[in-house]
């Protein structure tokens, strides 16, 4: 595997986190529009809110797989060979 590319696990871990600030964000912005526009805003954070749990998971998933030896990363971001 390149030294260069990340870790799946990490990578995937780190944007779960990213999705939970994201979903804060969105949600904190939601409270300065305009009531018209409210309900899709908070919405959109709602949305963006179902990201992490899937990203963390696929994260667990991709480390198990790699602690178990059957995970090539760079297969993962480059594609099949």
């Amino acid at each position: 595997m390149p030294d260069s590319l990340p870790r799946a696990d990490t990578a995937l871990h780190a944007s779960s986190l990213g999705a939970v600030t994201l979903c804060i964000v969105l949600w904190i912005r939601a409270k300065t529009v305009s009531q018209e526009e409210r309900g899709n805003a908070e919405r959109r954070a709602l949305f963006v809110g179902l990201w992490p749990a899937l990203l963390w998971l696929l994260g667990d998933a991709a480390e198990r797989r790699k602690r178990a030896g059957r995970f090539d990363a760079s297969r993962f971001w480059i594609g099949r060979r």
